[in-house]
């Protein structure tokens, strides 16, 4: 019995949802990234292109210790996308921002309008046993539809370095600043992963299994 965790232990498991998996994961992360940055640019800051994130080249937005998380523990980040607030203002870092979430929301969107119009006999399939399973088209699809509402929601928890903490902050000045000072402390990100990981583990799983089980509802 296989007892690796994260995405590793889905490769000996199953190894086509495991590439399926990565795939997507990969792809999502970076338009997500992608969105950022072109936004951030077409808004007046020039940081993003100068750093050269305006990119859909996965290999620019990947961050070593992020990707290990996910093969690793199944939970991981991306590079941040380096903005100026300075050059865009407090509405134009709220829409800079924003821009990440509302690209995999509309990813999702996009793959359950696809998995509602195309035939069932396209998404599911029968086994050897008669059993009715999705087909690679179906798991395909559900992956990307279930991967970006978890990448979308995920990303909204007001927790720094998470986009909601961004987001909340250009609403509320105040609290702007006290992430900021938050921030500012060397140990602030391990802080911040072990809330997620650890003490919101499973909290922040059921909220988004229910996301994705509601999603998945409205397609099947």
């Amino acid at each position: 019995m296989n007892n690796l965790p994260g995405l590793l232990g889905l490769l000996f498991e199953n190894p086509l949802l495991f590439v399926i998996v990565a795939g997507v994961l990969l792809l999502s992360l970076t338009f997500h990234e992608f969105a950022h940055a072109y936004t951030a640019y077409k808004l007046g800051d020039p940081t993003p292109k100068q750093m050269d994130r305006v990119n859909l080249n996965p290999l620019k937005h990947l961050d070593p210790l992020g990707t290990i998380m996910l093969l690793v523990a199944g939970f991981g980040f991306a590079k941040p996308v380096p903005i100026n607030p300075y050059r865009v203002g407090r509405w134009g870092m709220f829409w800079a921002v924003a821009a990440g979430p509302l690209s995999n929301l509309l990813i999702a969107l996009v793959c359950g309008l696809i998995m509602k119009v195309l035939p069932r006999e396209v998404l599911v399939e029968t086994n050897v046993a008669g059993q009715a399973q999705l087909s690679f088209v179906g798991l395909a699809l559900i992956t990307i539809l279930g991967t970006n509402i978890v990448l979308a929601v995920f990303n909204l928890i007001p927790i720094p370095p998470l986009d909601g903490s961004r987001l909340l902050g250009a609403l509320v000045p105040p609290l702007k600043r006290a992430f900021d000072q938050f921030e500012a402390n060397p140990s602030s990100f391990l802080i911040s992963m072990f809330l997620v990981f650890f003490v919101l583990r499973q909290p922040i799983g059921n909220m988004l299994s229910a996301v994705q089980n509601w999603a998945f509802s409205l397609v099947f």
